[in-house]
């Protein structure tokens, strides 16, 4: 018996080189899955999908994501490297918050150590009270 051949006849893909491209460009931006489907043209099913079938676009995605926060660093660092006071001055109240945070935290306990507890009084106008 002959081995049957694999038919070629179907629905064409929608995921061409041309979607892929837009896809990789839309996660670069740190799009979500919703967002860079429809700027790709396809559904987000279509990208489930896809992703599914190839582990490695899925890695590939993930890896893409990152690049608008690794260029946020770099634009950052050398913005501290040029002295700009603005720039240092928000870096070390984010980074170095235990020596140059403007904020002050306090903690507050309740006896021992324990909870506190909180009531809230809520007075409800109407819209007749306005008239009294």
């Amino acid at each position: 018996m002959a081995k049957k051949k694999k038919s070629n006849a179907g629905r064409p893909t929608v995921m061409t080189q041309d979607v892929l491209n837009k896809l990789e460009q839309a996660f670069t931006n740190d799009l979500t899955d919703e967002e860079a489907s429809l700027y790709a043209g396809i559904t987000a099913a279509t990208l489930y999908n896809y992703q599914k079938a190839n582990p490695e676009f899925l890695e590939r995605k993930t890896l893409l994501r990152n690049s608008l926060g690794i260029q946020a660093k770099q634009t950052i660092a050398t913005a501290l490297k040029k002295g700009d006071k603005d720039m240092t001055k928000w870096w070390a109240e984010r980074k170095r918050k235990s020596e140059f945070s403007t904020k002050m935290e306090n903690e507050v306990y309740g006896k021992g150590g324990g909870s506190i507890a909180v009531t809230v009084n809520r007075i409800l106008h109407t819209p007749d009270d306005a008239d009294q």
